[in-house]
C-alpha cells in the first residue's frame, strides 16, 4: 500500500509506503493558524515517508517538541512531527485522491474557534 501527495504548486512531493492512520481533525490554535481553520492529519511511520521533491520544503519549530513542514513557495501546510520523530502527520488535504480514508475524530475541541459547529457525530476530545 502506498499513497502520494504534495503541495499546491508541486514544489514538494512525497510518497508513503506503509499504513496511514485515519485522519483526525485538530482544532488547536496552532493548526488553526497554519491552515486557516482546522487541520485534518493522518499519521504514518516516519520511516515510511519519502520526500520525493523537497525543493521548496521548509520546516518551522512551532513549539519545544513540534516542528511543521510547509511549502516555502505556495504556503501549503504539509506535515508535523514531534520528538521522537517516529511518526509524521501528513495533512490529509495534500494526499492525492482518492485517499480511501475517513475522518476518525476531532481533537482539541476545547480550543476550536467559534465560527463553526461540529455536527458530524464523530468523537470529540477536549484535548489530544
Amino acid at each position: 500500500m502506498s499513497q502520494s501527495g504534495g503541495c499546491l504548486c508541486g514544489g514538494v512531493r512525497y510518497l508513503i509506503k506503509g499504513p496511514l492512520g485515519a485522519p483526525v481533525a485538530c482544532h488547536c490554535e496552532q493548526c488553526a493558524r497554519t491552515s486557516g481553520a482546522f487541520a485534518a492529519m493522518a499519521a504514518c511511520r516516519t520511516e515510511d515517508l519519502t520526500i520525493q521533491d523537497s525543493g521548496t520544503l521548509a520546516w518551522f519549530q512551532s513549539s519545544e517538541t513540534v516542528r511543521r513542514g510547509f511549502c516555502g513557495r505556495c504556503g501549503g501546510n504539509l506535515f508535523w512531527t514531534t520528538e521522537p520523530e517516529d511518526q509524521t502527520y501528513v495533512t490529509a488535504g495534500t494526499l492525492d485522491r482518492p485517499t480511501g480514508l475517513r475522518l476518525a475524530q476531532h481533537i482539541f475541541v476545547a480550543s476550536k474557534s467559534d465560527y463553526y459547529d461540529l455536527t458530524d457525530g464523530l468523537p470529540q476530545k477536549p484535548e489530544w
